[in-house]
């Protein structure tokens, strides 16, 4: 109960997501879904008309799940993985520097807006400190930090020319090890994916019960993280 009152928000949200599962699962249960025939229709749907365009406006945000559907498709012909893998990357450099010019002209919002985050700014300014430019390139992998540094070093007077083009390189980085993995090995995980379709239709209470101890343990872990900082504060 002492969590529950205590995050009442993500206890809703994890809620309200085992809700609409139990609804899919029944769906799924009762009828003839296949994941690979859905597939197939958002393909044709949307991809191969605005697949480019929403595969850059998804990179701003840097959602990997994005660029490895975008794999997919490459993988089934809908889209060329060349221009996925530019397009992403652009997608990527831009949402950085969005975040660095956020820092940049407008430190008084920054301030306002992030001062919950004090500490993660104060991590990433001395993660820059210690180990300079390299930090540009690795802040995509870093979860937690994606958005902070970027704008931490906008908040400063790095060069601005000099970050743009780490930023860039990065992001086609980022794109390529993302993307093609997904493009080359397509088939094979659209086949797990109808095999573990199979499966939830067959045993949904189980697959069910499976994802609700996940999401407790997960549950639990940021619930005794936010405890052991608010101690060490």
């Amino acid at each position: 109960m002492y969590f529950i009152r205590h995050n009442i928000r993500t206890v809703s949200i994890i809620g309200l997501f085992l809700v609409g599962l139990v609804i899919f699962l029944f769906y799924v249960w009762q009828s003839d879904f296949s994941l690979e025939h859905l597939i197939r229709i958002l393909w044709d749907t949307y991809v191969e008309d605005w697949g480019y365009l929403i595969l850059f406006c998804w990179s701003i945000l840097e959602g990997e799940w994005g660029l490895l559907l975008a794999g997919i498709a490459a993988h089934q012909g809908y889209l060329n993985v060349y221009w996925c893998i530019f397009i992403a990357g652009l997608g990527g450099f831009t949402g950085d520097q969005i975040y660095f010019y956020i820092g940049r002209l407008n430190k008084t919002y920054v301030q306002r807006k992030f001062r919950n985050q004090r500490r993660k700014f104060a991590l990433a300014s001395s993660l820059m400190k210690k180990y300079g430019w390299p930090i540009i390139f690795v802040q995509r992998y870093m979860y937690g930090l994606r958005t902070i540094i970027p704008i931490s070093i906008g908040l400063t007077r790095y060069s601005s020319v000099k970050f743009a083009i780490i930023n860039l390189i990065s992001a086609w980085v980022w794109a390529s090890i993302t993307i093609i993995p997904a493009w080359y090995f397509g088939q094979e995980i659209l086949e797990f994916l109808q095999h573990f379709s199979t499966e939830v239709k067959k045993n949904p209470i189980v697959f069910f019960a499976l994802l609700v101890i996940i999401l407790l343990i997960v549950a639990l872990i940021y619930f005794w993280a936010r405890k052991f900082r608010n101690i060490k504060d």
